[in-house]
């Protein structure tokens, strides 16, 4: 039994059938991946390879529950993704493989601190404190992926106070689940428990104390929070 010299992190899991917990070991993000906001946030989806960044476990917030409003920003904002929950680990996977390492999907919030965000790009600085603060990563309980491959269309949306912010479909991804797998897997080796955020469509907004924000995607249980 190992000694610690302090009291050893508590495991962060999400929800998962059939009645069980799935142990979050890294977060993944993909930037940029879909045409419409890759543009509205001056982007170029023509030429722009993928862009990944990274949420800490801790960065997890259970469904339901309230965001505290994060130090150091007056422009918090949401974006709606699709989240990949990996079951299988591997370098260099290919697209045609990918699938097969899938446990579950989920819908997820990268909650950002825009006016932060802008400044680190401008300075040509890492993205990490304007995304990976504490519980920017909203996310509802897993659900089991079907057998018929990679989730590739489905309706997307995110309201704050009833109020539409965003709509999309995942069809409007620029990479799909296999190909964000695969050139993921180019630059680590994926493990078991990671999850995979695989970017927002456009629409993304300034939320403030007390709004309450409902993502949905079709198929998969929606995810409230309220920010507080």
């Amino acid at each position: 039994m190992v000694d610690y010299a302090v009291a050893a992190p508590p495991v962060v899991s999400l929800p998962a059938p059939p009645g069980k917990a799935f142990p979050v070991r890294r977060i993944f993000c993909v930037a940029l991946n879909y045409t419409d906001h890759t543009k509205e946030m001056g982007g170029n989806p023509e030429t722009d390879p993928p862009f990944f960044f990274m949420k800490p476990a801790g960065a997890i917030l259970q469904n339901g529950e309230t965001m505290p409003y994060p130090p150091g920003t007056s422009d918090l904002q949401h974006e709606v993704e699709l989240v990949v929950a990996m079951n299988m680990g591997g370098r260099n996977v290919s697209p045609e493989k990918a699938n097969a390492m899938v446990f579950g999907y989920a819908v997820g919030l990268d909650m950002t601190k825009r006016d932060v965000q802008t400044e680190l790009k401008k300075n040509g600085r890492p993205w990490e404190m304007a995304k990976a603060f504490d519980f920017s990563a909203p996310c509802s309980a897993l659900a089991l992926k079907t057998r018929t491959g990679a989730i590739a269309k489905g309706k997307m949306e995110c309201r704050v106070n009833g109020q539409l912010r965003q709509s999309g479909d995942i069809d409007g991804m620029i990479w799909g689940v296999p190909q964000i797998i695969h050139y993921l897997s180019q630059q680590v080796e994926i493990a078991p428990g990671d999850l995979i955020f695989t970017g927002t469509p456009a629409g993304v907004g300034p939320v403030v104390r007390g709004d309450k924000i409902e993502a949905t995607i079709a198929g998969l249980a929606p995810l409230s929070i309220e920010i507080g």
